[in-house]
């Protein structure tokens, strides 16, 4: 298991921020990001994107091991999972890195009630497919329920949030460009 906390502990002291900075540059408390670190509580998606951007990464950096090398095909046993127990979703990163990439593709399952928790925006467009179930995209206050079988496209720099609104389980395959995720 990735130690999500400890990876954001140590970026943030190779940047040379307090705990103070970095809450203030992300707009929460010290205690929160105190919190976050020491795996007490799980950031939104929303969140941990800005503490991504503060600490010059991309929120896949946080879940990644340092020391991976590229392959062209990747097994379903070597997808490395990037989800946080409070977005009730699974999120597995379809190639073992995004340096020198133009996409970023996933394979996402959500539970029912599962979802991004809360619009967050950034740089690039976003594709995907729904192959099982149904999702539904928040385009700052618009609503689009995608149906299986179903795609989507979007612009990233639009708010955004996404979730699964019914009792089943829904299966997604994202694409973000560029990587920024």
């Amino acid at each position: 298991m990735i130690d999500l906390g400890g990876k954001i502990r140590t970026l943030r002291k190779e940047r040379g921020l307090t705990l103070g900075e970095l809450a203030q540059r992300v707009s929460c408390s010290p205690s929160f990001i105190s919190q976050v670190e020491r795996g007490k509580v799980s950031p939104s998606i929303a969140t941990l994107k800005q503490i991504a951007n503060v600490l010059k990464v991309n929120i896949v950096d946080f879940f990644l091991p340092t020391d991976e090398l590229e392959s062209v095909v990747m097994g379903e046993g070597e997808r490395v999972e990037i989800s946080l127990k409070r977005w009730k979703a699974k999120i597995s990163l379809l190639v073992k890195s995004t340096q020198g990439k133009r996409m970023q593709p996933f394979y996402t399952v959500i539970k029912p009630g599962g979802g991004s928790l809360g619009l967050y925006n950034h740089e690039g467009e976003e594709f995907g497919i729904v192959l099982k179930g149904k999702l539904e995209i928040n385009l700052n206050g618009t609503h689009y329920l995608v149906k299986e079988n179903e795609s989507f496209y979007y612009s990233s720099q639009i708010p955004h949030s996404w979730s699964n609104p019914t009792d089943e389980e829904t299966v997604v395959v994202w694409v973000v460009s560029p990587p920024t995720w």
